[in-house]
């Protein structure tokens, strides 16, 4: 009995094959190496973690009918389980271990995920709702602007600069669910700074998102970072600061370099965050 013949018996969608669950693990695996090894919030894998969440559905389902039947009912009616088929406790127990795997994993890559939410709650909705901005023209936004000035000044909140996304279609990187957690946490945040300081001072001075003066209150994630990475593919440019020469003997502040397939290099995030969204390289 081959291992991966038991594992692939749990995928039964088309198309599936033990090559299929283990390319989706080895994504599974390198996506949340990566989550725990960068600051910021990486896309979210929508199509993979649909996958594997069938895929672990189905396992805790053939996982309990393996378990019913190795079940031997005894004369007091109750059940107990039997080892007269060592295939099947074997079976049993390879499926057990995958799934128990797999779970980690999954709630690893979550809890690494609401930790950033939750310290950069305001900047994730703050990006979201720039980005899903219906456009306006000048006129229209200079008066709505306007508006919402007007009506700050009189009766502003904390509350009131949590920006609503609950109407967005597009809500990448996060997920569904993840935005409802961010705006739920962070109006709830708001809510009780309101009620603990922020009421005190005044209206001008109650906003979250306020930039006055040229600085944000809004601080997100480092993406300048230092990670360890690895070339997947036959070259790969990387982009780092610092100070070059052209061609035209003028000083540039980006210097580029070149990775080859296998280097393992110490780099800042943005510099191959590009790279690593085309899969030329992977996170240590």
């Amino acid at each position: 009995m081959d291992i991966d013949d038991i594992l692939a018996s749990v995928d039964r969608g088309p198309g599936a094959s033990p090559e299929s669950a283990a390319i989706d693990h080895q994504q599974l695996t390198r996506f949340w190496v990566a989550e725990r090894a960068v600051s910021e919030v990486l896309p979210w894998p929508a199509p993979l973690m649909e996958r594997m969440m069938d895929r672990v559905r189905i396992q805790i389902e053939t996982i309990e009918d393996l378990a019913a039947s190795s079940a031997d009912p005894d004369l007091s009616g109750t059940s107990r389980p039997t080892t007269h088929n060592p295939n099947l406790n074997l079976r049993l127990s390879i499926l057990q271990t995958d799934l128990a795997r797999t779970q980690y994993i999954i709630r690893s890559l979550l809890r690494a995920r609401l930790a950033k939410l939750t310290k950069h709650s305001m900047h994730y909705l703050v990006q979201l709702a720039s980005r899903n901005k219906n456009p306006l023209s000048a006129t229209a936004s200079q008066s709505q602007s306007q508006s919402q000035s007007q009506s700050s000044a009189t009766n502003a909140m904390p509350e009131d600069s949590v920006p609503d996304v609950s109407a967005l279609i597009d809500t990448a990187p996060l997920s569904g669910p993840e935005t409802s957690f961010v705006h739920a946490h962070q109006t709830l945040l708001a809510g009780h700074y309101g009620a603990s300081f922020l009421g005190a001072f005044p209206r001008q001075l109650r906003r979250l998102d306020d930039n006055a003066g040229g600085t944000s209150m809004v601080q997100g994630p480092e993406t300048k970072e230092v990670v360890f990475v690895r070339c997947l593919a036959a070259q790969v440019d990387v982009v780092m600061e610092g100070e070059n020469e052209n061609g035209d003997g003028e000083l540039v502040d980006e210097i580029g370099v070149t990775m080859r397939m296998g280097d393992v290099w110490v780099v800042r995030w943005d510099g191959v965050k590009r790279a690593w969204e085309k899969g030329e390289v992977e996170l240590l």
